[in-house]
């Protein structure tokens, strides 16, 4: 949500952040509206200082027994143009919110600018891209040939973009993700945090899923939401609240199912496992100091990093483009795995800094130690890692020329010693 005192100083930026969005300009006309709105508040505000000093003219009137039915008269007349007003204060602030509340967040100044991910940069590569002395398959080529990885029945129960997994790639599953746990927890200090997967529609709005894009969630008929990611509820955690500077940062990690409709997604990736509607992630967030967000946002990335360093991953970052960015963030690093079976390299992680966007909606405030007031939180997230894409990634770059595939060192002990998959 973008604070209004910002635009009315900084209209040209705001029409600029907007611009590398895509977007028309809208600075003359929201500050129009929100001129009208204040106007609007002025009269009312004007109208009720009259309707009080009426109301004690009125009493001093009848105390000395004089004719107080003109004062009468005009006070009734100030609670009608009163109630008129506040009608209108709803419909001019309302309409006004509705309109900075389906705005993405302004990039910053050093996001390149670009229409969609043609325009990210790469900022570094971490290991060459595996190769093979026989023809790479696909994770599901694999997983299907060993009767682990069941499509058909899932599409039977549920439909497509779902699958089963069986024996050991389920255990492999769950293995990764408390293998991703265990780092984030004991090694980088994030709280493992066991969350709600129904939230309400204020949760959504708060970290900007919703009006907007009401279409890629899925709803229950009694009006709860199946997250997309647990971003939703940790950074919901500090909703309506004021924490202390000293508190700053704080750092969550779940593991959860999320669920999406992939709504804008029809023809991109129906085989395999790698775009569906119900899949497990790691989830980071933090609560960080405005001053500190920057290198908060530095150092999930390279928390999502060291997984896949420790797992032997080749994989590169890149730096989000202004149109292929979330619409809450301001600075995305996508952290893209190679994946040999399509020889390709595929997002496995976004770490975004949302700054004080997502904190204006939430009303998500600190304490500073010095002065007076409070100020808005900045909020990042950042996946540590998506856990299906992850054994994608192991089970490409791990496989063997007999159809199997090989174990990462690092997971062997989450898998009872085994090295291989046969």
């Amino acid at each position: 949500m973008y604070d209004l005192r910002w635009i009315r100083e900084n209209p040209e930026a705001f029409d600029a952040a907007l611009a590398a969005r895509g977007l028309a300009p809208l600075a003359s006309d929201v500050l129009a509206r929100d001129e009208a709105a204040r106007a609007n508040r002025t009269a009312l505000q004007e109208m009720q200082n009259r309707r009080n000093a009426l109301s004690k003219q009125i009493g001093a009137a009848k105390s000395k027994g004089e004719d107080a039915d003109a004062l009468i008269t005009e006070v009734g007349q100030l609670k009608g143009a009163l109630r008129e007003g506040e009608e209108v204060e709803r419909t001019l602030s309302g309409a006004l919110r509705e309109t900075l509340s389906g705005l993405p967040n302004r990039p910053e100044t050093d996001v390149p600018v670009g229409p969609d991910e043609d325009s990210n940069v790469e900022v570094r590569r971490h290991g060459e891209p595996t190769k093979f002395d026989f023809a790479p398959r696909e994770h599901f080529e694999i997983g299907e040939a060993l009767g682990l990885m069941d499509f058909e029945a899932a599409s039977k129960i549920s439909g497509a973009r779902f699958v089963v997994l069986h024996g050991v790639l389920a255990r492999l599953e769950r293995a990764l993700a408390a293998f991703m746990l265990d780092m984030h927890t004991d090694e980088f200090g994030y709280r493992e945090t066991s969350v709600p997967m129904l939230v309400k529609e204020h949760t959504a709005f708060g970290t900007g899923n919703l009006p907007k894009f009401e279409e890629d969630l899925f709803k229950t008929t009694d009006d709860f939401y199946l997250i997309p990611t647990a971003e939703m509820v940790l950074t919901n955690l500090v909703r309506d609240g004021v924490l202390g500077e000293g508190e700053l940062p704080l750092r969550f990690v779940a593991h959860t199912a999320c669920f999406r409709s992939e709504a804008g997604a029809a023809g991109r990736d129906t085989r395999g496992m790698l775009r569906q509607h119900q899949f497990y992630k790691v989830e980071m967030v933090s609560i960080s100091h405005p001053e500190q967000s920057g290198e908060e946002l530095d150092r999930m990335t390279a928390c999502a990093e060291a997984i896949l360093q420790r797992l032997e991953i080749p994989y590169r970052v890149m730096l989000l483009s202004s149109g292929d960015m979330g619409f809450s963030a301001r600075r995305t690093y996508d952290i893209e795995a190679w994946m040999p079976g399509q020889d390709m390299y595929r997002e496995i992680s976004s770490c975004s800094n949302c700054g004080d966007f997502q904190a204006r909606r939430m009303a998500a405030r600190f304490k500073p130690n010095q002065g007076k007031g409070t100020e808005f939180v900045h909020t990042l997230n950042g996946s540590g890692l998506a856990v299906g894409r992850t054994m994608i990634a192991v089970m490409e770059n791990y496989q063997l020329a007999d159809g199997g595939f090989a174990i990462p060192e690092a997971l062997q002990p989450h898998l009872g010693g085994k090295t291989r998959i046969d």
